[in-house]
């Protein structure tokens, strides 16, 4: 027979985990279009904020790194609060026994495709290394990225993908969440439309699918990160659209064509990272939907009652 208590968690819930109310604080949660109109606006806050903050602390690593750090544990704190409060249960897609490994995880995919991206360019004469950088500018990038990848998948991920799936299901919130990720880049200085596009697949596409198979934040994270700082801080090729790979590791210039290779939007827009990041995204939906992590709509539980 089942126990009838109910206190222990099914195989699904382990798999899938799901807002609960077991052990929750007393009193109605938040609708999910509620949360959403409280949620995405709090957070796009933060991202404004702690954006010129961390610009301010990118004179060296010794003021880079504390607060990148500092500005991206406030963005976690907030977040987790915002569920505690709205939804009445635990963050536990942000569960400080998965940080560790889902970081790793993710950081190890990140590098190792960008990476792959950029050697593929450089094979194809679209990337030159021009010589060294310095060790320092990798470390200013580290700092300032670390706060741009948590808040821009709370944001995006933890917010707008995971609410969304609740309303239409994971195939339409990967798609809209990719899309908003990739439009709101458009704002960045010398970046295009087709650049928008590319990282909405690339990246929004992605990284949705990398919470629905994994159900934890973590690796997104750590895969955004690994993924922004090996741009900027490692090969020097800049970000979004952005010149902040100007202080890296290795110091190199793009040329070529502008539609095989990015032009001003840079490698993210380049139609060989598009390919490599969707051959990731294949692979993250498959293991979602081995794990039964997929849902259509309607079949994903809410917090409210």
């Amino acid at each position: 027979m089942r126990p009838s208590n109910g206190r222990q968690p099914s195989p699904d819930q382990r798999e899938n985990p799901r807002p609960s109310h077991e052990g929750a604080s007393s009193g109605r949660p938040r609708s999910t279009w509620t949360r959403l109109a409280i949620m995405f606006p709090v957070l796009l806050a933060v991202m404004v904020v702690t954006a010129p903050v961390n610009h301010a602390a990118s004179a060296s690593p010794a003021t880079a790194l504390p607060v990148g750090a500092g500005t991206a544990v406030l963005a976690l704190c907030c977040y987790v609060g915002l569920v505690r409060w709205l939804e009445r249960r635990s963050a536990t897609e942000l569960a400080l026994a998965e940080a560790a490994p889902g970081l790793g995880r993710g950081a190890l995919l990140g590098f190792g495709a960008f990476t792959t991206t950029i050697l593929l360019i450089a094979a194809l004469g679209g990337y030159h290394v021009t010589g060294w950088g310095s060790f320092d500018g990798l470390l200013i990038t580290l700092g300032l990225m670390s706060c741009v990848a948590v808040v821009e998948e709370l944001l995006f991920r933890g917010v707008l993908f995971r609410l969304l799936e609740e309303k239409l299901g994971t195939w339409a919130s990967i798609g809209c969440s990719g899309l908003v990720f990739g439009v709101v880049h458009v704002l960045n200085p010398d970046f295009t439309l087709w650049g928008a596009l590319a990282i909405a697949v690339e990246a929004g596409f992605m990284l949705g699918a990398a919470y629905a198979a994994t159900r934890s934040l973590w690796l997104p994270i750590g895969l955004h990160l690994a993924w922004n700082v090996s741009l900027a801080g490692i090969y020097g090729t800049g970000v979004g659209g952005t010149d902040v790979g100007t202080g890296s590791l290795i110091a190199g210039t793009m040329s070529g064509s502008d539609a095989l290779f990015g032009g001003s939007s840079g490698p993210e827009a380049s139609p060989l990272a598009v390919l490599l990041c969707s051959v990731l995204t294949v692979t993250f939906l498959v293991l979602a939907k081995r794990r039964g992590r997929l849902h259509r709509r309607g079949e994903v539980p809410t917090t409210t009652h």
